[in-house]
């Protein structure tokens, strides 16, 4: 058994693509494990469904996945290039044993990678990648249930799952709620919601300014998308369009622009919809989830409107688990991955999308007026250190850190953190004065430097 992790990272399993683990031999182990695990003595075929975005390699992986799966007796269904809660939304709903998504995210063309859903359409629990990862590198448990040749799964394409997921997405929303006389512009990266996006908008009476949309699979998220602004921003402008909407390659997160060219990212459309969701009855707990790194004036915003700022470390599977745990129904990251539970399991940006729009059709007033928080100034500094040496062992950093905490007196925030990829110590000081939190950074940053050792 493997003691620690060699595939799976904070959001499965990542990589260049047809460079290990991104290659067509691990994505078939993978596939052979997946369906080892969620095998079953039922008489029936499992069933496992794939999707993937827009990317070349995309291809090679989903056959090398398929193959394995089949296999081991577990049928697949595929479904194409979807979003990835698209993958999430249809595993659940076609009661599928599990998803796969193929997929990087925001990252460009020449990544790639895969993640799996449980078939209640969440991310698979850490023990449960544990698993899988130790049949990859392990299969000898596998090699006796190789399907016999009458029992081999089979493929089978399926053609309307992207209707499957426009209904659904137009169910998120009341019957009455139309988007006549807005004019939205809509940057789908190149990536998997080039169709579904505008078509949804289109259905719902929009006038609608699609770019990003004619992916070649070397182009996604290329000068384009949710980490690329300035070709939404200059479609918006140009077409004095009512807001924009900027997608990344995977179409789980959003950011926004206004009719002023101003960004709304994920704090923003939490801020925004935290607060109405509370003044209507409608916030679970009344709080709202995000993490760390999630700005102070989304706490402030909240405060100020009675609810609670609950935050978890960085990742959206974080979030999620706090979610679930405690029957939250709103949370996300600044980077614009907000999940609505009370729709969907995992992040979708067109969701987000969508209630913003509603309160734009539903108020008549510009996006740029409804902005509910105010950002409070952030400074970071990285340290690259030798060691992650605890800060409970470094007693110049905490008194240095609870002096500058006594300084911002609960007018900012103060995070201190290692990175979990680098050899880096994270540095992140919030407050009015930037001046002030900008010496306080740099204060805090030296004495890590001193105590922990500059690699």
């Amino acid at each position: 058994m493997s003691t620690h992790r060699k595939l799976f990272g904070t959001d499965g399993v990542r990589g260049v693509a047809n460079q290990e683990p991104i290659t067509s031999e691990t994505a078939l182990r993978l596939g052979r494990a997946l369906a080892y695990v969620f095998r079953n003595n039922s008489g029936r075929h499992r069933r496992i469904l794939i999707g993937k975005d827009t990317r070349l390699s995309g291809y090679m992986l989903e056959t090398a996945l398929e193959s394995g799966i089949c296999s081991m007796g577990v049928d697949v269904w595929l479904v194409g290039p979807l979003p990835t809660p698209a993958i999430a939304f249809l595993t659940r709903s076609m009661r599928a044993d599990a998803g796969v998504v193929i997929s990087a995210s925001h990252n460009p063309f020449q990544d790639n990678g895969i993640k799996f859903f449980s078939r209640e359409g969440f991310k698979l629990e850490d023990e449960t990648e544990r698993r899988i990862e130790d049949l990859v590198f392990d299969d000898g448990e596998i090699a006796s249930h190789r399907a016999g040749a009458d029992d081999i799964g089979k493929a089978t394409r399926i053609d309307d799952a992207l209707g499957r997921y426009l209904v659904f997405l137009k169910n998120c929303l009341p019957r009455t709620t139309v988007f006549d006389g807005l004019k939205v512009a809509i940057d789908c990266a190149n990536g998997a919601a080039y169709k579904v996006g505008p078509d949804l908008l289109e259905e719902l009476g929009a006038d609608v300014i699609p770019v990003a949309v004619e992916p070649d699979g070397k182009n996604i998220n290329l000068n384009c998308g949710a980490v690329h602004l300035d070709l939404i921003r200059e479609t918006v402008l140009r077409e004095h369009a009512n807001v924009g909407i900027a997608l990344d390659g995977d179409g789980d997160r959003v950011m926004l622009i206004d009719e002023r060219g101003g960004v709304f990212d994920g704090d923003d459309i939490m801020a925004l919809l935290g607060r109405k969701l509370s003044a209507e009855g409608k916030l679970a707990g009344n709080a709202v989830v995000a993490t760390v790194m999630s700005n102070f004036g989304l706490e402030v915003a909240l405060r100020d409107a009675g609810v609670r700022l609950v935050r978890t470390e960085v990742g959206d599977p974080a979030v999620a688990r706090e979610m679930r745990q405690n029957s939250y129904n709103l949370g996300g990251e600044q980077s614009g991955h907000v999940i609505f539970m009370d729709h969907s399991t995992t992040g979708d940006g067109l969701i987000s999308a969508l209630m913003v729009l509603a309160m734009l059709a539903e108020s008549g007033r510009p996006l740029s007026e409804l902005r509910a928080m105010r950002r409070v100034p952030q400074v970071l500094e990285n340290v690259r250190v030798r060691e992650r040496l605890p800060l409970t062992e470094m007693p110049e950093v905490l008194r240095i850190i609870a002096d500058a905490e006594s300084r911002l007196g609960g007018t900012g925030r103060l995070l201190v953190r290692y990175s979990g990829t680098e050899m880096l110590a994270r540095v992140m000081v919030e407050g009015e004065d930037a001046t002030q939190i900008k010496t306080m950074a740099i204060e805090i940053a030296t004495a890590i430097r001193k105590s922990a050792g500059a690699s």
